[in-house]
């Protein structure tokens, strides 16, 4: 079952249920992976991520606005659609994945990020946000410098 089908019935089961706000937030989510499919960009997850990250983002303008209710409206979509992604790569396995890129790549200092960041990326395969790879790259490649 592809995401998006998991998401129509999500859809059908929170209407039963009578969950407005769930439905309202999984139809938005539908709507971007339809969009993305037609467009021809067909991987799933990265929509999520991104559809995710802009809830996250909204979050935090929303506190800083002093408009607390909106942002935890937005922080219960986030955690919505974090239930579809799959789950977060731990912080050994990434120290591991970006030791052995270093290796691999030959990388001493911060010039080096790019490629060593393109390595791990293609390893890590969706289970580890962007910015926190790049801290992890940047700590590693500091530690050798």
């Amino acid at each position: 079952m592809t995401v998006t089908e998991q998401v129509r019935t999500d859809i059908t089961s929170a209407m039963k249920a009578g969950e407005k706000d769930r439905v309202g937030a999984l139809r938005l989510v539908l709507s971007e992976l339809q969009k993305a499919a037609k467009e021809g960009a067909g991987d799933e997850l990265s929509v999520l991520r991104r559809e995710r990250k802009r809830r996250l983002e909204a979050a935090e303008q929303f506190r800083g606005g002093g408009r607390p209710e909106l942002a935890a409206q937005e922080e219960s979509e986030a955690e919505l659609i974090g239930g579809y992604l799959p789950a977060e790569m731990g912080d050994p396995e990434l120290d591991e994945l970006v030791a052995a890129a270093i290796a691999e790549t030959g990388a001493s200092d911060a010039k080096d990020m790019g490629s060593v960041m393109k390595s791990v990326m293609a390893k890590v395969a969706a289970r580890a946000d962007g910015k926190r790879v790049s801290a992890r790259v940047r700590e590693a490649l500091a530690g050798r410098a």
